[in-house]
């Protein structure tokens, strides 16, 4: 089921739940990724990067033992261990404190905050952890909503379509793609990108990820 351009990527994937990881396993194996080590909990993720030195890590914020953060944790850890490692993380809830660490870990490329919820979209996961081995940057809509919530005076002068190009922005999808999703022209993308960018005081960017960074850059902030 590999897709034409889809370049076959090395995975080591961390997940405590068998069902969800072997599932996990068994989809990724469909669009021609190879999922190079499975591990059930934090430590067997770092031993198993470490042993096969994969083109992406997707793994579980929670994991055991006390099933908090030992997975967030783990994949920061090995960012700054590896810079440019690409990292994927799953989370059955949005925790914003989670999803910032993560954005803020390396240099802010390479990198996506999922919630696991999206995995049933399965050609928008697969998407997202392509992009994210590319060195992209791929946010999950919920929680840039999530986010946004803490800025709402500067987001105030935004349209609400302009607001859901900004949720498009921030999970990294091109304006030829945001313009396929929202059924518009890529020139009224262009132009909604525009004042965006404006109404919140950003630098104009020239390519989608430096877009990204510059949201998440307001975002966070």
């Amino acid at each position: 089921m590999q897709r034409s351009g889809r370049r076959p990527l090395r995975i080591v994937l961390a997940e405590d739940s068998v069902l969800l990881r072997e599932g996990l396993v068994g989809l990724l194996g469909r669009f021609g990724h190879q999922v190079v080590a499975a591990a059930g909990d934090a430590d067997g993720l770092a031993t198993a990067v470490d042993t096969h030195d994969p083109d992406i890590v997707v793994t579980d914020v929670r994991m055991p033992p006390a099933f908090q953060d030992e997975g967030l944790r783990a994949a920061v850890a090995l960012r700054a261990r590896r810079p440019g490692l690409p990292v994927l993380v799953l989370s059955q809830y949005v925790q914003r404190s989670y999803a910032t660490e993560l954005l803020d870990s390396g240099d802010g490329t390479g990198v996506g905050y999922l919630l696991k919820d999206r995995v049933g979209q399965i050609e928008e996961f697969v998407e997202a952890v392509d992009r994210v081995a590319a060195g992209g940057t791929v946010v999950d809509p919920e929680v840039v909503r999530q986010l946004l919530r803490r800025r709402r005076d500067p987001l105030a002068a935004l349209t609400p379509r302009e607001r859901e190009v900004l949720g498009l922005v921030a999970e990294g999808h091109s304006n030829s793609e945001i313009a396929r999703r929202l059924v518009v022209t890529e020139a009224a993308v262009g132009k909604h990108i525009g004042n965006i960018l404006a109404k919140l005081d950003l630098p104009p960017a020239e390519d989608t990820h430096r877009r990204v960074l510059a949201v998440l850059a307001f975002l966070r902030a």
